[in-house]
């Protein structure tokens, strides 16, 4: 085998290789990209649950409806003036 001959089959060796990186590192985008987009619908639905939940703590939450229940099921009114006791550290 003459040296430009070991030169050619080098130089191929080499392009192949090449072209094998390029095969792998497009695959590994692809994968990174498929969890990219995983990951951020993940990101959407968790936000639209929060904010479902935030809603839902607002609406417990609301003095009216507290007072509400306050009066209905626990049988609790404000104290009357007589009946405030004010307490001196």
């Amino acid at each position: 085998m003459s040296l430009r001959g070991f030169v050619l089959l080098l130089l191929l060796g080499l392009l192949a290789s090449a072209a094998m990186a390029v095969v792998l590192t497009h695959h590994q985008h692809r994968q990174a990209f498929i969890a990219l987009t995983a990951a951020e619908r993940e990101r959407d639905a968790l936000n639209v649950e929060f904010g479902r939940l935030q809603i839902e703590q607002a609406t417990w939450s609301e003095t009216h409806r507290i007072e509400r229940i306050a009066i209905e099921k626990l049988g609790m009114k404000f104290p009357e003036g007589d009946e405030v006791v004010v307490v001196q550290p």
